[in-house]
């Protein structure tokens, strides 16, 4: 049953209650003949038929009447979600304490943004981390309740959710030989001046985990702690870097810097949000994180051009 639709179920589950097909086509606002189908099609799924049309009234098999039970639990599954949702659509106030790793706040004010837009009342307060550990001293404090993040902490029990694809691509300055190259080779990398980021943090680990998989050792010119310095001293001909595409929006709109086609690139990481495993969140939270995971797919794939499965749009 796999593949049974939630229409299906509320056909099935109209047609148990009357045991009539007529009157669960005039509660569903259907015809007969499309109440017809639906059972029809979910007995295909089940394989073995639902009603004993036998006689002229209606009844459930005994097949049928297992299913009609399981069929009522989901469908009251899925009017408590329903109700929770609209809960949290209603949310009128409280106070939503999140933070993220640096390298997401070139998207997550602007998704916070649109949060508050639906829900006004609600106080936020925001907080940046430059790595995982600080990330992880924060929730262990109970200081906050959410983290935006590309590695969720394994050092602490937590509920990571992936909520979109995160890419990592190599950066040039605009007149560099790879930038007028059709692709680069992973291995021509090995005779670059690489600016990288601090130990710890989830851009160097991305790095890290291509040159491994290319056993490439390349030369590390520079080491900074802040994306931005690595983009201007990049745009500044330094040296080549590979850093998250969601913190180049700027500089590819305005041609200020190159991300080459390389073989391997680009890196395809997760972001996820993050809590506490076993902690209860607060309604503000619980709203953000379902707003994250509706969202926050479509929103980077808007604004950064990458789909599902990284994909150009």
């Amino acid at each position: 049953m796999k593949n049974a639709t939630l229409r299906q179920l509320r056909v099935f589950a109209a047609v148990g209650k009357h045991l009539n097909f007529a009157r669960a086509a005039e509660e569903l606002s259907l015809s007969p003949p499309a109440v017809s189908m639906q059972i029809r099609e979910l007995e295909e799924q089940v394989g073995m038929p639902l009603f004993d049309r036998t006689s002229r009234a209606v009844s459930l098999t005994t097949v049928g009447e297992y299913v009609l039970a399981h069929a009522r639990r989901v469908l009251a599954a899925m009017r408590d979600a329903e109700d929770m949702v609209a809960n949290l659509k209603g949310l009128q106030s409280g106070v939503l304490d999140v933070v993220m790793v640096s390298t997401a706040k070139y998207f997550v004010p602007r998704l916070l943004a649109r949060f508050r837009h639906d829900h006004p009342g609600v106080e936020i307060r925001l907080r940046v981390a430059h790595n995982r550990d600080a990330i992880v001293d924060l929730m262990r404090q109970g200081e906050v309740e959410l983290a935006v993040m590309g590695r969720p902490p394994t050092e602490w029990a937590t509920r990571a959710e992936p909520f979109a694809l995160h890419p990592h691509v190599l950066v040039t300055a605009t007149d560099h030989p790879f930038a007028r190259l059709e692709q680069v080779p992973a291995q021509a990398l090995s005779r670059e001046a690489f600016i990288v980021r601090e130990e710890g943090s989830g851009t160097r680990a991305a790095l890290q985990e291509y040159l491994h998989a290319h056993r490439l050792a390349p030369h590390v010119a520079m080491e900074m702690a802040s994306n931005e310095a690595i983009k201007q001293a990049v745009m500044a001909g330094m040296g080549v870097s590979l850093l998250s595409l969601h913190t180049l929006g700027l500089e590819l709109a305005h041609g200020l810097i190159a991300t080459p086609e390389v073989e391997g690139l680009p890196l395809m990481r997760r972001w996820h949000v993050v809590h506490t495993l076993g902690r209860t969140l607060s309604p503000a939270a619980e709203a953000f994180r379902y707003f994250m995971l509706e969202r926050g797919e479509g929103f980077l794939a808007e604004h950064f051009g990458l789909g599902r499965r990284g994909e150009e749009v």
